[in-house]
């Protein structure tokens, strides 16, 4: 078994896709997988990385066998969540600049861009709720720093294209998705409140629901990344829900 990650368009020294959405992620992963010779696989997805492994799960269904999303977005345009409700108020803000269209906030997220540039772990600290702080251990706070600095190394396109293909129609149905999903989700997430994760379960026909009470955004990874595989190896190799 082999881990594979790859930067989505526009992050690090990927090629931007202007105008993406989150659907084309499953045309990359393809591509990546032939690329690797690789034929079956697992998606698994974290934060906005979410909606991009559901999209595997829907139009690679072929060869992704299970996903998970883990503390992972629901569609903007759902009509049943409120979707900002709960959430801090950095990331209110900056969704509600992608809706104002791609000009204002390429402006707002290249000021944003400069201080996670040199970002440090105490600095990512102060900005998370306590159940993330707690969480936020030395090895894994260096990963986040090193993941955050790389991020905007070469500038903030992954970021401004990610953020407006999250407010606009993903590109797919969620109703496709036939293999084994699990949704992890934290009930004290503040960056995508809980109500995501259980949108999500509600909506995915093959959803199995990993909630729990005491974690965050942070933390869910952090503490459950044992349980959060062992969903994946049992539901690739199951097929059940």
């Amino acid at each position: 078994m082999s881990l594979i990650s790859y930067a989505r368009p526009g992050y690090s020294r990927s090629t931007r896709d202007r105008g993406r959405s989150v659907a084309d992620a499953a045309a990359d992963t393809a591509v990546v997988l032939d690329a690797l010779g690789a034929g079956e696989f697992v998606a698994v997805g974290h934060s906005g990385g979410g909606p991009h492994a559901l999209a595997c799960a829907a139009l690679l269904a072929d060869r992704c066998l299970a996903a998970v999303s883990v503390a992972g977005l629901a569609p903007f345009d759902a009509d049943d969540i409120d979707w900002m409700a709960g959430m801090d108020d950095e990331s209110v803000e900056e969704h509600t600049t992608a809706l104002t269209g791609e000009a204002a906030l390429d402006s707002y997220l290249q000021q944003s861009a400069e201080p996670l540039s040199a970002v440090t772990a105490e600095e990512i600290a102060v900005l998370l709720p306590e159940v993330d702080r707690i969480a936020l251990a030395e090895e894994l706070a260096d990963v986040l720093v090193r993941s955050l600095r790389l991020g905007v190394a070469e500038g903030i396109d992954g970021w401004l294209d990610d953020e407006l293909a999250f407010v606009k129609p993903w590109g797919f149905d969620l109703g496709l998705i036939r293999v084994p999903v699990a949704v992890w989700h934290g009930r004290d997430d503040r960056m995508v409140p809980f109500a995501h994760g259980e949108w999500l379960h509600t909506h995915l026909a093959t959803s199995r629901s990993r909630f729990l009470e005491d974690e965050g955004h942070v933390s869910l990874l952090a503490n459950q990344l044992g349980g959060i595989l062992n969903d994946l190896v049992e539901m690739s190799q199951t097929g059940d829900t």
